[in-house]
């Protein structure tokens, strides 16, 4: 995915399907999130909102989570945002980020 522009990586959060769930004893998405947050801290740049989004959203539905990747933006200061929610909860930012942002895309 680093090698590629944002339509790419959109594309590729967009298409990937959710596998089905195949082991009894089921990733939390508790879990994926926080492996995602662990390996953002050890990558050695510095990892952007989108970036950390996306692979959370991928990771998720390799494991069997409907996960959506949302981009937001709010007008006063200009700023865009991404997250990850699962059943419209917000599971890889803070739970308030629907009365900062402004939703523009779920993917």
């Amino acid at each position: 995915m680093r090698f590629r522009d944002f339509k790419a990586l959109y594309r590729l959060v967009r298409e990937r399907k959710v596998h089905p769930a195949t082991s009894a004893k089921q990733t939390t998405s508790e879990q994926l999130c926080r492996a995602v947050d662990i390996a953002c801290v050890l990558y050695f740049k510095q990892v952007l909102c989108l970036q950390r989004s996306a692979a959370t959203a991928v990771l998720l539905r390799r494991h069997g989570w409907s996960a959506e990747m949302v981009i937001g933006a709010q007008m006063v200061p200009p700023a865009f945002h991404a997250w990850v929610e699962v059943d419209h909860a917000v599971i890889n930012d803070k739970p308030y980020m629907l009365d900062i942002y402004q939703v523009l895309e779920r993917c």
